[in-house]
């Protein structure tokens, strides 16, 4: 029995269990006859190594996803599905006070179309804000010194840190990768949104 291949934008832990538990929990519906099986591939995103909007955020999934599916059709290797997962930052502002949110977004294409999803979002401190926004730093740096620890986002990451481990990187990102996939495991609610724009 062939298996219903998932290729991932990445290699990091939290990454790779986020779309292990997403697809998990809607395999039936994606792939009723057939195991699926993740793998994860290195790709760069073409974004900032801290995204600060959330077109830029999207922009990161999306080039991933499909610089990924491109790098396996010009290898001759095949998936079903690619994810490009991108968190970052996204900035709003609210009756003249600047907002900063922390943000997981995944982008999932099938080689034909895409679809995105998002983990929803937790305000960053205003501190931790400024050394990201206004000095440069990389968030993953940035973190580790605000909270004190080595190595943040490869366990609990900034979702962690500042939900009190309530959410943590990989739930945030688990979400995310639900939400992009939903056109795909949910095709009836879908279609005829995708009839009437064809």
């Amino acid at each position: 029995m062939s298996a219903c291949l998932i290729a991932v934008g990445s290699t990091r832990r939290p990454k790779l269990q986020a779309v292990q538990e997403a697809t998990a929990s809607f395999a039936a519906k994606l792939s009723p006859d057939t195991p699926l099986e993740i793998h994860g591939h290195e790709i760069e995103s073409g974004v900032s190594h801290t995204p600060s909007s959330r077109e830029e955020l999207m922009q990161g999934a999306r080039q991933r996803a499909e610089a990924l599916h491109k790098l396996l059709a010009d290898s001759g290797q095949r998936a079903d599905y690619c994810v490009g997962l991108e968190g970052g930052l996204d900035v709003a502002v609210e009756n003249g006070i600047r907002h900063v949110f922390l943000e997981s977004w995944a982008y999932v294409t099938d080689g034909v179309r895409g679809h995105f999803g998002c983990s929803g979002s937790i305000e960053i401190p205003e501190l931790l804000a400024e050394e990201v926004l206004s000095r440069g730093t990389e968030l993953s740096i940035a973190i580790d010194r605000y909270a004190g620890a080595v190595g943040i986002r490869d366990g609990q990451g900034a979702w962690g840190v500042l939900s009190d481990n309530l959410v943590t990187r990989q739930e945030s990102f688990r979400l995310a990768v639900v939400a992009a996939f939903a056109p795909f495991y949910n095709v009836e609610m879908y279609r005829p949104a995708a009839q009437a724009a064809g």
